[in-house]
């Protein structure tokens, strides 16, 4: 496995496979790294494992350009922070509850998981540069249309990035995926920064 774009942090790790349909978050890492060739069905078909390798490429992504510019200042990374996300990423990527969604039939009963509401909300950094969501919740009883339902995000954002700028661009953009895809009655978006990933020192002098 490449330790730039890996997860040696996996190892030996626990993070409930049954709840990616029998595979573990390391089992996903080396799918990823094989460029998810030969595919595998198992995997490509599960709304949990397919969460959960868009979590892991955004982190990698993430890491990546925080690892260039470690590597530029000949200065180790703090990767603590790593094992936070992705437990968040196995709590995340679980089915949970059933949320309905309105049919134009009335004999017609549909709804969406709240795992998939989750991988909305996560989908949602890759168009707010220098953000990681690093794990998200659904306050609310989800289960009953039009019941109230507030949504709390944890994220790390990469030094440099204006915070206040960036929570807003989150909070916008998963508003409106959640408009658009769902129909909860959503009560508010809170989002807490988690951590920040500092430059090392060599570069902040350079900026």
């Amino acid at each position: 496995m490449n330790e730039a774009h890996g997860f040696p942090e996996l190892r030996g790790a626990l993070f409930e496979p049954d709840s990616l349909d029998g595979f573990t978050l390391e089992q996903l890492s080396e799918y990823l790294d094989a460029g998810r060739t030969p595919a595998d069905p198992a995997i490509e078909t599960s709304p949990g494992c397919q969460l959960a390798l868009d979590a892991l490429a955004n982190l990698r992504e993430f890491r990546a350009d925080l690892l260039a510019r470690d590597t530029a200042a000949e200065a180790p990374a703090d990767e603590s922070w790593v094992q936070g996300v992705l437990a968040g990423i196995a709590l995340d990527a679980r089915a949970g509850r059933r949320v309905p969604v309105s049919a134009s039939d009335a004999g017609v009963d549909l709804g969406i998981t709240e795992g998939a509401v989750r991988g909305l909300i996560r989908a949602a950094e890759a168009r707010v540069p220098g953000v990681l969501v690093g794990g998200c919740r659904l306050d609310g009883d989800v289960t009953a249309h039009g019941a109230p339902t507030r949504i709390n995000v944890d994220a790390s954002v990469r030094y440099g990035i204006p915070i206040p700028a960036v929570v807003a661009q989150l909070r916008s953009e998963i508003a409106g995926r959640l408009a658009t895809h769902t129909e909860l009655n959503i009560s508010g978006i809170d989002i807490t920064i988690r951590d920040i990933q500092w430059l090392p020192r060599a570069l902040e002098e350079d900026q």
